[in-house]
């Protein structure tokens, strides 16, 4: 199979830059130093306004922009390194760590790793939140590691909504259609007959085809299956429609193309992996579809099982019974029809068993957990934390086992340290860290020597310079969405938002009830103080969508929006809208804080965290997933005790709210505003120094991969 990439929209590129339309096609540029710019450089305003969506800005940059960049020799040399490097990377598999020290796994023999969504960049808007940033996190590390893989999605046609608040708070879902012709994807082509590939699968007893587009993540594939072709009635080409849209049948039919459709594409691309990666429990039904073509050549079912098993891995990011997948059990009879049951040489009830914990109780639904922890040979958190909790959730999947004897382990998450890492750092880290920062995110003993050597001026001042552009981003976004709704006086005192000489907060995430976004609400006035101190006052940045489905949550970011435009509160209070890749990107690179406080024990784990910290930005946060492993008392602040009081979520709440308000008088804007004769916090630095050398080694998705290479894929 091939994956045809064509003319670059029928436009050719002046000779000297032409590479730029080969870079465009791969997102390694999303993360090489200079990538991003040599695209922006081009055209700024057209860059943002495509969205950092590098074809379509060749496709619609001016001819004079194009020839004066052509022509500019400065330019035309950045444009030719950035592909030399690339060219090289692409071509140095051999010298690679996965190579040194995991060869067992290859090109011929790769992992394949499932997942609903990906979140590689903001111009391939295929994730939600954090299930998604991390998967594209790791792809991007298995390509700087040379671990061979692919990956295995959906294209949603119209990606996740798009968020607008009105006037009231309320948040509003748009949805735009996303064009594939103008996204870095080529549409995967047979080899012989240059025809689109397609799959055929039999969904709620109708025949439905899928075509595949591929991404490429540096060396590796990411594969994206789509029903939006003509063969298809319109309600099975909007199964690929929209990212979590629609309703439980919807999603249970989306599971169904991403688990069996993508194991026939990789049958159909002749990938044989060694293992299949099921990161969380969406893309459980591809175990059901190995076994069917185990049985197919002979086997029963209970034979085959056992060797499904030993080819699957599974990791469970919630840690609550009530977010995994669960569907009425005559619900996945129709929509995968009584034939599929049949191949599986399965009674009804033995087939609906494999999704129950217990088997044959008729009030337990379908779960896709019980059928990925039954049809894999490891499972595994993604905290150390977590995979406690996860070991009491699931012990009755585990029948006569104590709680210390479930089969599941713990992966710590980690993040991409050359994606969320800004420039400015990135430049801080090659002189004083090591040239090759990025390639030695693992090592404890060179960020220890590296972190000390960072001056203190040096370093204030990046962070100064970076927060100063936050500043100007926020005004910007605030400006613009005033002025689309007509608000011309918002969209005026908007260019006044926020001070870079103020103690900067952030908190943004998915907006859901256990990720208590009013806790910081819960004594007005006393938050009141902190913000219009004159001497010594405090700002906070907020960004997050609710699930369209999610009326509570919907009403406490409506709470939030209405609290900003208190007339105390409306310079030292944002919320920036539409939360995206870019966004967070532009948050965690420059905030002083970053404040996380979920009730405990709901966070598995949380990244925004470690990517604040890589940039020297320092951690408020309850002791829960990540932060529960990487508090040291010198690296950052912990919101209460690690183990909650007893009794209602009030009490929890109105203990770590008290914490919280105590932390921020007592020792947070206190080390903020003390400055030596230079002005630089001496103390505050010392923290952000201490953050940086225990933090970046130890959550970086480098780390990540190496463990699941190690411990979970070869065993």
């Amino acid at each position: 199979m091939s994956e045809q990439t064509g003319a670059e929209n029928g436009r050719a590129l002046p000779e000297s830059i032409a590479a730029l339309a080969r870079l465009a096609r791969n997102y390694w540029w999303g993360w090489a130093a200079d990538g991003a710019s040599v695209f922006r450089d081009l055209d700024p305003r057209l860059w943002d306004e495509c969205e950092q969506n590098p074809r379509e800005l060749l496709a619609e940059v001016s001819e004079l922009r194009l020839a004066r960049a052509a022509t500019d020799p400065v330019y035309v040399a950045r444009v030719r390194r950035l592909a030399e490097k690339f060219d090289r990377y692409v071509a140095d598999g051999e010298a690679t760590w996965a190579r040194r020290e995991a060869p067992q796994i290859s090109w011929a023999n790769p992992v394949a790793y499932f997942c609903a969504e990906f979140g590689v960049h903001s111009s391939l808007p295929l994730y939600s939140g954090g299930l998604g940033v991390l998967a594209g996190d790791h792809l991007k590390s298995a390509s700087d590691l040379g671990v061979p893989l692919v990956a295995v999605g959906l294209l949603y046609n119209y990606g996740y909504f798009r968020q607008r608040l009105r006037a009231d708070g309320w948040q509003v879902e748009d949805y735009s259609k996303l064009d594939p012709a103008r996204a870095p994807l080529a549409l995967v082509r047979d080899d012989e007959t240059n025809d689109p590939v397609r799959l055929a699968l039999d969904i709620r007893g109708r025949r439905v085809e899928a075509q595949a587009w591929l991404a490429s993540v540096g060396r590796v594939r990411l594969y994206l299956l789509d029903t939006n072709v003509a063969e298809n009635g319109e309600t099975d080409r909007l199964i690929t429609g929209h990212l979590y849209g629609g309703d439980r049948e919807t999603r249970c039919v989306q599971e169904i193309v991403l688990g069996v459709g993508g194991v026939r594409l990789l049958r159909r691309l002749k990938i044989e992996p060694c293992v299949f990666h099921l990161n969380e429990g969406h893309s459980a039904f591809l175990t059901l579809e190995l076994a069917r073509e185990l049985i197919a050549r002979g086997q029963t079912f209970n034979d085959a099982a056992p060797r499904v098993r030993e080819r699957c891995v599974f990791t469970t990011h919630t840690p609550v019974a009530a977010g995994h997948d669960e569907f009425l059990p005559s619900l996945v009879e129709h929509c995968f029809g009584r034939d599929y049951v049949e191949s599986l040489g399965l009674s009804l009830a033995d087939f609906v068993n494999l999704g129950r914990v217990q088997a044959d109780d008729e009030s337990e639904l379908f779960g896709l957990t019980p059928l990925a922890l039954k049809m894999c040979r490891s499972t595994n958190g993604v905290s150390r934390k977590h995979g406690e909790v996860s070991r009491e959730l699931w012990l009755e999947a585990f029948p006569g086992r104590t709680v210390g004897e479930v089969p599941i382990t713990s992966v710590t998450n980690g993040v991409h340290a050359p994606t969320w890492v800004a420039p400015l750092m990135r430049d801080l880290y090659e002189r004083y860290v090591a040239e090759d920062w990025d390639a030695r995110a693992c090592d404890e003993e060179v960020w220890s020597r590296g972190a000390a050597r960072l001056p203190d001026e040096e370093l204030w001042r990046a962070h100064l310079l970076l927060k100063r552009r936050l500043i100007a981003f926020v005004r910007d976004r605030v400006f613009n969405a005033h002025l689309r709704g007509g608000d011309l006086g918002g969209a005026e005192q908007a260019r006044t938002l926020f001070d870079a000489d103020v103690l900067t907060v952030g908190f943004a995430r998915r907006v859901a009830a256990y990720k208590r976004w009013s806790l910081i609400l819960t004594d007005v006035e006393r938050l009141m103080r902190l913000i219009t101190d004159e001497g010594r006052p405090v700002q906070f940045v907020f960004a997050g969508k609710a699930h369209p489905h999610d009326e509570t949550a919907k009403e406490i970011l409506r709470r939030i929006a209405q609290w900003k435009f208190h007339p105390h509160v409306a310079r030292r209070a944002v919320f920036i809208q539409d939360y995206d890749h870019e966004i967070a990107r532009q948050l965690v690179q420059s905030v002083d804080v970053w404040l996380n406080v979920p009730r405990r024990p709901l966070e598995a784990s949380g990244t925004s965290g470690e990517k604040v910290a890589m940039n020297g930005g320092l951690n408020l946060s309850v002791l829960d997933g990540w932060w529960l492993e990487g508090y040291d008392s010198t690296n950052g602040w912990a919101v209460g005790e690690e183990h909650p009081p007893t009794g209602e979520h009030e009490d929890e709440d109105a203990a770590d709210a008290d914490a919280l308000y105590r932390l921020l008088e007592e020792e947070v804007v206190p080390a903020y505003y003390e400055r030596d004769g230079r002005g630089v916090p001496v103390r505050w630095v010392r923290m952000m120094k201490r953050a940086i050398e225990t933090l970046v080694p130890a959550f970086n998705s480098d780390r990540m991969v190496r463990e699941y290479v190690k411990r979970i894929y070869l065993k």
